[in-house]
């Protein structure tokens, strides 16, 4: 089956093989079964759907990247109450904030697969 999928982006995980290429679709749903809680990635349904797996994925990276915004925004006014140094409040915040930004490049990355995912599904229903 030849897909007419559009170029990768540089989102595109590098744990991943390209579409077109043999097994691309297992390695990605190794990738995503990786990035979701483990009891999700041994449920045969999601198995068998990467689609749902990569779904799966990106609402799990949403709520992750809300419960570390959240604790980057609270760290100033709640870590000193809990007796934190200001040292380990600075490094706090600059690990929130690394933690942020290697969420949102992982996001970027499901969403790229998602689409690939979804592109090869209806193509493979169109024949």
């Amino acid at each position: 089956m030849s897909l007419t999928y559009s170029p990768i982006s540089t989102d595109w995980p590098c744990q991943v093989k390209t579409p077109g290429n043999r097994d691309w679709e297992r390695s990605a749903a190794k990738w995503l079964r990786e990035l979701v809680p483990a009891r999700y990635g041994s449920y045969p349904l999601l198995i068998r759907q990467p689609v749902l797996l990569a779904r799966h994925a990106q609402i799990q990276l949403q709520q992750e990247i809300r419960v570390v915004r959240t604790a980057l925004h609270s760290a100033r006014a709640e870590l000193p109450a809990m007796g934190m140094p200001e040292s380990v409040i600075e490094h706090t915040i600059k690990l929130y904030a690394a933690e942020l930004t290697q969420l949102n490049h992982i996001a970027r990355g499901v969403r790229v697969i998602t689409q690939a995912l979804v592109e090869t599904q209806i193509a493979r229903q169109a024949h």
